[in-house]
């Protein structure tokens, strides 16, 4: 997530950006693992994910309940099928610290990875990966071969190597998946990856909560239905697998909270079901096309409720903008507008989407990315003026990251809206939905 990075003489990398859930002031700063291996130059974050030549389909993943397997056995296990990932990287505005000197032009970003078949493939993060000339590819034996990038979805932190080198000689094992959407929280997970080009690393920890929302800047998309975790992961893990303790592969960690751009007990991983939706689109065409709907939007508050007439607590998700040509438009979908005297006036409140209840953005988000596709059609309970109404919506393919930094200049959470007479001021919007 470029726009996202602050980049230091010191070459220390640190990512921030405003969740749409509460964390005390609100303000998290996500740290992207990748490590610079030239004097340990702290990148991006990211551990865990997945590899499988399943992924092509969930119905056949199994559950991820636990079982008896000791966190020995689980990493004897899946060692051979962690890798680490060396990309070299041109930037000739990147300042890079070897041994106290300054050096710029060059900068080889490590992180980690998984086999997902035994045709060599391998998965990781995209921002691992992200404006690399080449990447190595690690093994636990030490063996490294040459790979290619494939395929990559950067809005999804999602990327896929191919290994061009014979690697014949290596016993390559695709990770098994489970079932993301049986993981339930406080279950037991381990994380295995490269903190710091500690190779063959094994943290563990438990499945904090489910169903978070991950703002990506970057793209001015979300990334929906992450996996917050307190295993220990930090830079270097990135694209490494987060594991239930039968060895399976439950997500990929892509961020951590962090005020050091080191581990501090919150991390999230991208779940098995994203990336086993994601991956074979990836291998086949290169890339993956989200659908999208084009609004920004934020969680009515009681107060806000009560100010329009509405039961104090109601539950909805107030449409804060609506993108021009977008399938929120062509529903007739109605954000925030200004009238012609300067009087701010509500827009729509989505109740519900396809019947499901809508109590914050987040669950718009993950119900659209996850659960549809492009040309599917969508219907939006929303409450107008007091009125219950239903409109159909088709989704579209979601823009592309440069189109919408045209729409949305910075890509950070979209700025603090007008205030409502009679209404407390709006909160902050995260980006862009699906």
């Amino acid at each position: 997530m470029k726009s996202l990075i602050n980049k230091k003489p010191m070459g220390i990398i640190c990512v921030s950006a405003i969740l749409s859930i509460a964390i005390v002031s609100g303000i998290v700063l996500l740290a992207r693992t990748s490590l610079s291996r030239p004097g340990f130059t702290v990148g991006e974050v990211v551990a865990a994910s997945l590899s499988n030549n399943t992924l092509s389909g969930q119905a056949n993943l199994p559950s991820s309940s636990p079982s008896s397997t000791s966190l020995p056995d689980v990493f004897k296990k899946v060692e051979n099928s962690v890798v680490q990932i060396t990309a070299t990287r041109s930037n000739p505005n990147e300042v890079i610290i070897i041994n106290g000197v300054p050096e710029t032009g060059r900068s080889d970003a490590l992180g980690s990875g998984f086999v997902y078949d035994n045709q060599g493939h391998i998965i990781t993060n995209y921002h691992v990966i992200d404006g690399a000339t080449k990447a190595d590819v690690t093994f636990t034996d030490g063996n490294t071969y040459s790979a290619k990038v494939i395929g990559k979805d950067p809005s999804a932190d999602l990327a896929v190597l191919q290994i061009t080198d014979n690697f014949s000689e290596e016993k390559v094992v695709p990770l098994p998946t489970a079932n993301s959407s049986n993981v339930r929280t406080g279950e037991q997970v381990i994380a295995i990856g490269n903190p710091f080009g500690l190779s063959g690393t094994i943290t563990s920890g438990i499945v904090s909560q489910l169903g978070r929302l991950l703002p990506n800047p970057d793209t001015g998309f979300s990334i929906p239905n992450t996996i917050q975790t307190d295993a220990a992961i930090n830079p270097g893990n990135s694209g490494g697998p987060l594991l239930s303790v039968k060895g399976q592969v439950i997500g990929m960690n892509t961020a951590i909270f962090s005020r050091t751009g080191a581990y501090s007990g919150i991390g999230f991983a991208i779940p098995s079901n994203t990336i086993a939706k994601e991956v074979p689109f990836l291998v086949k065409n290169g890339t993956y096309v989200h659908p999208w709907l084009g609004i920004s939007g934020g969680k009515l508050s009681p107060d806000m409720a009560k100010a329009a007439g509405l039961p104090t607590n109601y539950k909805g998700v107030v449409v804060g903008s609506v993108m021009a040509g977008s399938p929120a438009e062509k529903s007739g979908l109605l954000g925030v507008t200004q009238d012609a005297n300067g009087v701010t006036h509500l827009g729509d409140i989505i109740t519900a989407v396809d019947g499901h209840p809508t109590k914050q953005i987040d669950d718009i988000i993950n119900y659209i990315d996850t659960q549809k596709n492009v040309g599917d059609n969508i219907k939006l309970t929303i409450s107008r003026d007091g009125k219950i109404m239903v409109l159909p919506a088709t989704l579209q393919a979601r823009p592309s990251s440069s189109q919408n930094q045209q729409t949305q200049p910075g890509l950070g959470p979209i700025p603090e809206m007008p205030q409502i007479p009679g209404f407390p001021p709006l909160p902050q919007l995260p980006p862009l939905l699906p």
